[in-house]
Formats: structure tokens, C-alpha cells, sequence
């Protein structure tokens, strides 16, 4: 297979990018820190494909379009869902407790829960509120290498494993913070 890339402003991005998780394949996707592969996050076999792809196993956080989506998926009492969405800004992933079966089993961590983040990036936006479903964020590298950080390095590393890559130039952000949320606290974890 050969890898198709898009730039995310071309006008047939987002529908192809959601065929490419609709059909269980792997994206990759701008977000507002750096490139994130993109898979349906309740799809075991594309779960298991990313792993494989990036030489890892274990917890794999999910973007969101927005906090109303995000409170339907948090585990938390409804009196303390407003404390926990508050702090779920851009550049920025928090761990919450999550309801089952809102993604497989394979990307959550301990005690059912999941990382969430709405990036601040247009395309994110768009493709998560397209999908209607989770959808993994995960820097574009392979267990203990860097995030590659534009289209070449990311074709030089995975050749033709992945399906289609939606292009925003060079992206070389940091990765996003990383917070756990435990009864109306945030403990920063990165």
C-alpha cells in the first residue's frame, strides 16, 4: 500500500481522514503540539496495528471536539464534572476515570481510565466531531525515538504502513502536558 498525504486544507481531507479510521486504518494528523496517529480507539485490530507500528503497548490517550462530548465519556459525579472539565485546555492531556466501553480495553490505563484532549488545532476539531467517536493521539515515532516532526522524517521511518497522512508543514511542538484527575484535583504527571 502506498501512503496518500493530503494537506489539511485541501477540501477532500476530512472525508478521507474519517474513511481512514471508519475503515480501521491509520492516519496521521496535525494537532496543536505535533503529528498524532490517528485510529478508531475501539478497534482492536487497528489498536494492535499502531502498537506493533510503534513498538509499544500500554495507555493511548484520545482526542475530543469539545467538553460536552467529554463529560458524556467521564466517569466522575455529575457534581464534580464541571471542576473536572474545567482544566481540559489546549496543549494539555488529562487522565480521567472513564464509563466502559467508550474505547477498547487495550488503550485504557489503570482503573479504567483514559487520556482525553481537545487540541487546538482546526482539523482535530473537525475530524473528531466528524467521526462521532474516539480517536487515539499518539506522537508519530516509535517507542524511545522522537516525535517526527514533518512528512519526510514520518515516510523515512514507517515507509508505506500507514494509510494517509494529513500534512500541516513542520510541526515540532512539544507533546502535550499530562494530567490526572482524582477527585477534584490535578496531579501533573508531565
Amino acid at each position: 500500500m502506498e501512503t496518500k498525504i493530503l494537506n489539511w486544507k485541501n477540501k477532500k481531507a476530512l472525508k478521507k481522514a474519517k474513511q481512514t479510521i471508519v475503515d480501521g486504518g491509520i492516519l496521521v494528523y496535525p494537532t496543536d503540539t505535533i503529528y498524532g496517529f490517528g485510529v478508531d480507539a475501539s478497534n482492536k485490530d487497528s489498536i494492535n496495528r499502531l502498537n506493533s507500528l510503534k513498538n509499544r503497548k500500554g495507555p493511548i490517550s484520545v482526542i475530543a471536539p469539545n467538553n460536552e462530548i467529554v463529560s458524556s465519556w467521564i466517569n466522575v459525579p455529575d457534581n464534580e464534572k464541571e471542576i473536572a472539565l474545567k482544566e481540559l485546555k489546549p496543549y494539555r492531556t488529562i487522565i480521567y476515570p472513564v464509563y466502559e466501553k467508550i474505547v477498547n480495553n487495550l488503550i485504557l490505563g489503570p482503573n479504567n481510565t483514559l487520556g482525553i484532549r481537545i487540541p487546538d488545532h482546526p482539523f482535530c476539531k473537525s475530524l473528531s466531531k466528524a467521526c462521532n467517536i474516539p480517536i487515539t493521539t499518539t506522537s508519530v515515532n516509535r517507542s524511545g525515538e522522537l516525535p517526527k516532526i514533518n512528512v519526510d522524517e514520518i515516510l523515512n521511518s514507517f515507509q508505506n504502513n500507514i494509510d494517509l497522512i494529513i500534512e500541516d508543514g513542520e510541526l515540532s511542538g512539544s507533546a502535550s502536558s499530562i494530567y490526572l484527575y482524582q477527585a477534584k484535583t490535578m496531579k501533573k504527571i508531565r
